[in-house]
């Protein structure tokens, strides 16, 4: 090791990128060029399927963008959980899940994840009845669902970028805006 220079440290490393990302002989990608599936943390694999079939009804794909699916709420959720301190929110997000089961059960006949889409919808859509007053455990749980769907979405380059078509930090030309001292709409033209 001592007899080596920079020069031939560098190729060393260079050559290493390059066999790092090349692809092999056969054609298949390096395990560089592969992402590998998210591997909960938190949730075993049917609670985070269930989580992830949920938070995509909340915030589905439309035409403006892909919805929290794409996003990877679901992974994004199940890091945060893993990572906290409070065993009171993760013990809440397993019993909420069993909870959904439980009403899609009821409604359905048939487990959350076992149920149609249309299926599932409507045990959202219970779950959200009451959500500006939620009493039941069921909707207590569907805002915590919500929040921490729209946290994830709008914290992630598809929530961002595609749904909110942030442009980053900008010259306007005009800006469209709230006037607070009048309460009226206005259309301001800057020049340059």
């Amino acid at each position: 090791m001592d007899d080596l220079d920079r020069r031939d440290l560098l190729r060393i490393v260079a050559a290493g990128a390059v066999a790092a990302t090349a692809k092999a002989q056969d054609g298949t990608p390096s395990t560089m060029d592969q992402q590998a599936p998210y591997a909960p943390k938190f949730f075993s694999p049917d609670e985070f399927a269930m989580v992830d079939a949920l938070t995509d009804i909340v915030i589905p794909t439309d035409e403006q963008s892909p919805g929290a699916k794409a996003a990877h709420c679901a992974a994004y959720i199940d890091f945060r959980l893993s990572e906290t301190t409070d065993q009171t929110a993760q013990q809440g997000w397993h019993d909420g899940l069993k909870l959904m089961d439980a009403l899609s059960q009821k409604l359905n006949g048939a487990a959350f994840l076992q149920a149609t889409p249309e299926q599932r919808t409507a045990v959202v859509t219970a779950m959200a009845k009451n959500e500006h007053d939620p009493q039941s455990l069921e909707e207590k749980f569907f805002l915590d669902l919500k929040h921490r769907t729209v946290e994830a979405y709008y914290t992630s380059s598809i929530g961002i970028h595609k749904d909110q078509e942030y442009k980053g930090n900008i010259y306007l030309a005009e800006f469209v805006g709230w006037d607070a001292n009048d309460g009226r709409w206005h259309m301001q033209i800057h020049k340059p």
